[in-house]
This record gives structure tokens, C-alpha cells and sequence, in this order.
């Protein structure tokens, strides 16, 4: 567990630059594809989200499993040694606890907020929930003829204001008790067809995963930025279902617009009718047209991307460039701080360790030596065993890596 919390938060600081790169890719596929079916953007904005979760988590498997030797492979073959393993680090081992403390923290608190939101809808339709025989009817009917083989709940609840859907198993559409009484019945039927096509897409169990992904990368804004292009083509894909079910694209444009002079709130953990851009649908509906490519839109987006080349022409010159001569440096993210000896704190005993460290070829410590003590023993012997764990960056001479010895000052400190 010493070394987890170091590889978790190098993978987090990792996944900026890695974020980026699938954001822009993801942006560059959805300019090729925006006059193509909503399901061909839909499946690349899976697979970007996909793809923000494998890297990472792929990058830490290879920290934990492999150590220093696979995690520097693996990076080397993504980005140049000079970008990833600067030639000199400060100590980030407090630094890296403290970012990974409070992604800890922040995502808890989403996944709580999702959690809580699951109950809600359960509570609300088990507890405050009424059936409507005649309308059930209809939905039976209504899934029969989408292809929904599952039976279907429908529940009416006082505290919403659009039709949503939940469950996995046993799926259930809420429907505000407001649009049971005002709304005409055949542009209510056109909100079922909706919400019918996202039950028969299974789409409650992909919005879960995708809530899931964006509570584990909420830092990053291209997760929030693919995350919601995923939402708006998956209600495109639910309103195409529906416009063919019904018939008619323009009945569900209808209904859309009475949803539009509603006051309601989103709940992105179930799929509701009002999800996406609701005048932008609407408009899709009535009057589709092919999109033109907006470059004004693009313009902040090449630049990040040029700034981002430029970073990289700089990193892959510092890697052509001829290798200085270096002293072994210690690579903290492969080993946790020396642990202080409980006896030594409850005692207040501190001091300054001085060790001579031999270092082979591929970084390892091969042995270490007392130079000066701090005058505590049990501080000495702490400071050499755990420097002993930790993996260094050799020394190199001439470009080489080559075994040395180096000096290593350690400081014990109660404050």
C-alpha cells in the first residue's frame, strides 16, 4: 500500500496531458462526423470516455505491477523521456499525498451525491408513487410495439416535472401527475416513445457508468466536455427512435415544446425526456439540416493543441539532444517516506541522517553506509532502510547509465 498512493497520484497528474489528447481527438472525430448519424458520434463519445478511464488505469496497473523499469517503458513509448522524467524532481512525496487526499475526498462526495440520488428515485417511486391503469395500459402496448421485451412500471409522482426513466431489471418511467391531467394524450404518448427508447437501448445502466467515469475524473474538463456531446447525441438517438415509433417528428417536437414552458430540474442519473439541448432538438426535429463547421469554435482548440506540439518539439529536442553528466537522483514516486519510529516521536528525538548510497545501472540501491549519525540510532537505521527501498535515477556519464555512489542526506523533524 506505500507505493499506491505515489503511482495513484502520478497516474492523476499523468492523465492531464492524457485528457487532452483523447479531447482532441474525440473533437477531431466529431467535426468529421457531425452531418453523420447520431449513433456514429455516440459510439465515439463511448469509446473517448472508454479511453479516459483505460489509460489511467492501465498506466497504474503498469506503476504497481512493474515498478520503476515497465511504468518508464510504458510512458516512453507515449511521450519523451525529457516531458515525462524531468532531469531534477523536488520531493513530491507530500505533494502527491495531498492530490490524492483530495481526489479521494471530491470523488466520495460525488459518488455519495449519486448514491443518493439512486435512493431518491427508488424512495420516490416505491413511496410516494401512484399507478394509472389506463396509462399503463398504453405503455404495455407502447413497449410491445418498440420491441421492449421487459415489462414496464409506470409510476406518477407530484415532485417532477418531466417523464424520466430508471432500472436496470425492472425498468420504470415516472411521469410528472401535472402532464397526466395537462397535457393532451397524444403528445404525452410521443414523451413515452422517448423514454421508451432509452429503455430499449439500456441506456439508465450506460448513464450509470458514464456518472461513474466522471466522479473518478471530475478534475478534468474534456471528461465533462465528451461527457455531455455523449448526453445530447443519446437523446438525438432516443428522439429519432421515437419520431419513427410515432410516425411523425413533428408530434414529439410538440411535446418537447410544452416541456420547454416547464420549471424542472435535471437528474442526470435517470434519462429523462428533457436531457440535451431542448431548443436545439427541437429544431433537429422540425428542421434538419447539415451542420457547417464553426472554426471560430475551433480556434482556442487549435491553439491548445499548437502550444501542446510546441511543448512536445521541445521535449523530443531535450530527448535527441547529448546526454549531461549526472549524479544517481532519488525518484520518490517509487517509494513512501521513511516511516518516523514511534518511539523516537513519542521521545522528540530529531536529527540529520548522512548516508552514502552505492547505486548500480538500473537504479537500485545496492548498499548503504552511515557517514554522520543524527545521534538517535533508531532514526539512523529507519533513514537507511527505507532510502534503501526507493528506486534512483542513475547516474550517467557520457549519455550512459553507470553505477555510482552518492551522498544522502536525510532530516528527521517532529514539525
Amino acid at each position: 500500500m506505500s507505493g499506491f498512493v505515489p503511482a495513484l497520484g502520478w497516474t492523476l497528474l499523468h492523465f492531464l496531458w492524457q485528457g487532452l489528447l483523447i479531447g482532441c481527438a474525440t473533437a477531431l472525430a466529431r467535426a468529421v462526423l457531425r452531418n453523420a448519424r447520431p449513433e456514429a458520434r455516440y459510439a465515439v463519445g463511448c469509446g473517448a470516455l472508454l479511453a479516459c478511464l483505460a489509460w489511467p488505469a492501465a498506466g497504474l496497473y503498469l506503476r504497481l505491477d512493474g515498478g520503476e523499469a515497465t511504468a518508464a517503458l510504458f510512458s516512453a513509448t507515449l511521450l519523451p523521456a525529457a516531458l515525462l522524467v524531468p532531469d531534477s524532481l523536488p520531493d513530491l512525496d507530500l505533494a502527491l499525498r495531498a492530490i490524492v487526499g483530495i481526489w479521494a475526498l471530491c470523488a466520495a462526495m460525488l459518488a455519495l451525491r449519486m448514491a443518493l440520488g439512486m435512493l431518491w428515485i427508488g424512495r420516490s417511486a416505491s413511496k410516494n408513487g401512484a399507478t394509472h391503469a389506463l396509462w399503463q395500459t398504453r405503455l404495455a402496448s407502447m413497449a410491445q410495439d418498440a420491441g421492449v421485451t421487459r415489462p414496464v412500471r409506470l409510476r406518477v409522482l407530484d415532485g417532477i416535472a418531466s417523464p424520466l426513466t430508471a432500472g436496470i431489471w425492472r425498468p420504470m418511467v415516472l411521469v410528472p401527475a401535472a402532464l397526466i391531467t395537462g397535457m393532451p394524450p397524444h403528445l404525452l404518448e410521443a414523451l413515452l416513445a422517448h423514454e421508451l427508447a432509452h429503455i430499449r437501448r439500456h441506456d439508465y445502466l450506460l448513464n450509470l457508468l458514464q456518472n461513474a467515469i466522471e466522479a473518478l475524473l471530475f478534475f478534468h474538463p474534456a471528461v465533462w466536455w465528451i461527457s455531455r456531446g455523449v448526453r445530447l447525441e443519446r437523446e438525438h438517438i432516443a428522439d429519432d427512435f421515437a419520431a419513427r415509433q410515432l410516425g411523425e417528428p413533428r408530434r414529439l417536437a410538440l411535446a418537447l415544446s410544452e416541456l420547454e414552458r416547464l420549471q424542472f430540474s435535471t437528474h442526470h442519473l435517470a434519462q429523462a425526456a428533457n436531457g440535451g439541448d431542448l431548443m436545439s432538438r427541437i429544431k433537429r426535429l422540425l428542421r434538419p439540416a447539415p451542420q457547417t463547421l464553426n472554426w471560430k469554435a475551433a480556434v482556442p482548440l487549435l491553439a491548445l493543441a499548437g502550444a501542446c506540439l510546441g511543448i512536445y518539439g521541445q521535449a523530443v529536442a531535450a530527448d535527441s539532444a547529448p546526454a549531461a553528466d549526472r549524479q544517481a537522483v532519488a525518484d520518490f514516486a517509487t517509494c513512501s517516506k521513511p516511516v518516523y519510529p514511534a518511539a523516537s516521536r513519542q521521545a522528540k528525538e530529531a536529527g540529520t541522517v548522512n548516508l552514502s548510497l552505492d547505486i548500480d545501472a538500473n537504479g537500485k540501491v545496492l548498499a548503504s553506509k552511515l557517514v554522520r549519525s543524527s545521534g538517535h540510532p533508531a532514526l539512523d537505521e529507519a533513514a537507511r532502510s527505507g532510502i534503501a527501498k526507493c528506486i534512483f535515477k542513475p547516474a550517467l556519464a557520457g549519455g550512459k547509465p553507470v553505477s555510482s555512489t552518492v551522498p544522502f542526506q536525510y532530516v528527521w523533524s517532529l514539525k
